[in-house]
């Protein structure tokens, strides 16, 4: 993955609670493979029934054109465990989902694929969507953890080691392989301290 770096961006506002992974990647298209994964990201909301583009999804306004930063509603892709999801979203140009709360699994799946998912309070959310309207730009900070819109500023929350492998381009193997000093030496030391957890069977 490509380290991940602070930047100011254009940011969509998609202001709808519980967007489902199966909105994000309709369950068909993930099926026709990866290009077909972006250009039929969120089909429900970007396309009318007859296959154009509808005028008023966020997505298909030129205001928004470049855009890197996603602002969702509560609990952002709730539903399966698609990680197709987050490659859509990474697809589309997105590097920074902001919004009060996500689904569990795709939380987890946003730092595994290099995308950032920001948890902010639910107005302060409605504050930097309000910022954005039109293609004011936000930025996301993460080694300072922060968003910053217009005059607003807020901290946000991010593990540690989700955070070092952002910065790093680190996926879970690279951390892994990053600590194999580390590992080597607790191994060496548990060797002597517990040497019957290492006796083969008879």
């Amino acid at each position: 993955m490509t380290p991940f770096e602070s930047f100011a961006s254009k940011a969509v506002p998609l202001p709808i609670d519980n967007v489902d992974t199966d909105v994000i990647t309709p369950i068909g298209r993930v099926l026709e493979g990866a290009e077909a994964l972006v250009r039929y990201a969120f089909e429900s909301l970007r396309f009318a029934p007859d296959g154009s583009l509808r005028r008023d999804c966020p997505f298909n306004d030129p205001a928004y054109a470049g855009a890197r930063i996603l602002i969702g509603g509560e609990n952002f892709g709730c539903g399966s465990s698609r990680e197709t999801a987050v490659w859509a979203l990474a697809g589309m140009g997105f590097s920074a989902v902001i919004a009060p709360s996500f689904g569990g699994i795709f939380f987890s799946n946003c730092f595994k694929n290099g995308v950032l998912p920001i948890v902010l309070a639910a107005e302060d959310v409605a504050a930097v969507a309000r910022h954005a309207a039109g293609g004011s730009e936000i930025l996301v900070d993460l080694g300072r953890q922060r968003v910053s819109a217009g005059a607003l500023e807020r901290s946000f929350e991010v593990p540690a080691l989700r955070k070092e492998a952002l910065l790093d381009g680190l996926d879970d193997l690279g951390l892994i392989l990053k600590r194999q000093e580390a590992l080597a030496a607790f191994e060496t030391r548990d060797r002597l301290e517990r040497p019957w957890v290492y006796l083969s069977p008879a």
